[in-house]
């Protein structure tokens, strides 16, 4: 059973974790993009390959469904933040890519995040080093 400490030291960990995605959501909201728009440029950007990732890989990496994937990428088409590109070996294969616009989006999105981390970061390693106790 977990002690008195434990437990306030997964509040705090929650705590920390919810504080930092408010403000995530808040960043993104400022910037006129949505939370889910952010991590879909995040997704992207941070993707290795200069092809862009597939909607497949965008679907795994942001843990949604396909089809869900599908209406992130349309609604960010739309907002012009990406672009489709169809694959030049597969066509049924569809890459997207930022635009310029997004990637001035995602730029400044990822520099307040870099900056804040220590700041919202710091509660949450904090909760994590502490050491737990083997149960039974």
């Amino acid at each position: 059973m977990p002690t008195e400490r434990e437990y306030e030291r997964l509040l705090a960990f929650r705590l920390a974790l919810r504080r930092f995605l408010h403000w995530s959501e808040e960043r993104s909201a400022a910037e006129g993009v949505t939370p889910a728009q952010y991590q879909l440029m995040l997704a992207i950007r941070g993707h290795p390959d200069p092809s862009g990732p597939t909607i497949r890989e965008l679907a795994d990496a942001l843990l949604l469904r396909h089809n869900s994937a599908v209406g992130l990428v349309d609604r960010a088409v739309g907002a012009r933040l990406v672009t489709r590109h169809t694959d030049r070996d597969d066509h049924r294969v569809v890459h997207v890519r930022l635009t310029a616009r997004g990637n001035a989006c995602i730029a400044r999105l990822a520099r307040a995040h870099l900056e804040q981390l220590p700041v919202l970061a710091g509660p949450i390693l904090r909760a994590t080093r502490a050491r737990v106790r083997p149960s039974g």
